[in-house]
């Protein structure tokens, strides 16, 4: 079974793509917390390579130090969710796709989570889809000051909203041979 929330896109009209792939349990999570950034900035470095290759002039230099921010931010979010939640008993990888073209970039980040946690994080997504972002986020930031942990907020994906103007879906599926976990892909689309 497949449930897709949002505009999800299947195919993808470009050649320019970078694609990650590793195992969750292959570093501790502690130990991934500190690379985190090193991996963002990796991912961010590299998108701006292409998204930029044109700008050459000296007006453009702030609108690729904000490209960047953006890429990094977004990559970070995904990358930190992806190893927080998830199941790391199912040994599957978790896997980072981008998709370049001179107008969007698309992140499609794909890992499995508990059958739990993809109820909850389809709350989440109804919520985020039938509510209004910048209400949602403050009242989110208010409700969570406390818990940094919890997996019920969405706070990420509405700062990607608000703060980025991104596009946002979901695809889970289920795996045949692990029914206890869904794998979850999920889909932020930038414009440059």
């Amino acid at each position: 079974m497949t449930q897709i929330f949002g505009e999800f896109i299947e195919k993808h009209p470009t050649k320019e793509k970078l694609t990650l792939e590793f195992l969750p349990d292959s570093i501790s999570v502690e130990e991934f917390w500190r690379n985190n950034d090193l991996s963002a900035n990796f991912i961010a470095d590299f998108l701006t390579t292409f998204v930029t290759k044109n700008d050459k002039e000296e007006s453009n230099l702030q609108r690729q130090a904000e490209i960047k921010g953006s890429m990094s931010y977004i990559a970070n979010e995904l990358l930190e969710n992806s190893v927080k939640y998830c199941h790391q008993a199912s040994q599957l990888p978790i896997t980072i796709k981008l998709y370049i073209d001179r107008k969007k970039i698309r992140f499609f980040v794909t890992n499995c989570i508990s059958q739990l946690r993809a109820a909850n994080l389809q709350g989440v997504i109804y919520q985020i889809s039938h509510a209004n972002p910048e209400e949602l986020y403050i009242s989110h930031l208010e409700k969570n000051s406390g818990d940094e942990y919890s997996f019920k907020s969405g706070i990420g994906f509405l700062s990607m909203i608000n703060d980025y103007s991104a596009n946002l879906a979901w695809k889970f599926e289920a795996i045949e041979d692990k029914p206890q976990v869904m794998s979850i892909t999920t889909m932020v689309e930038l414009s440059v």
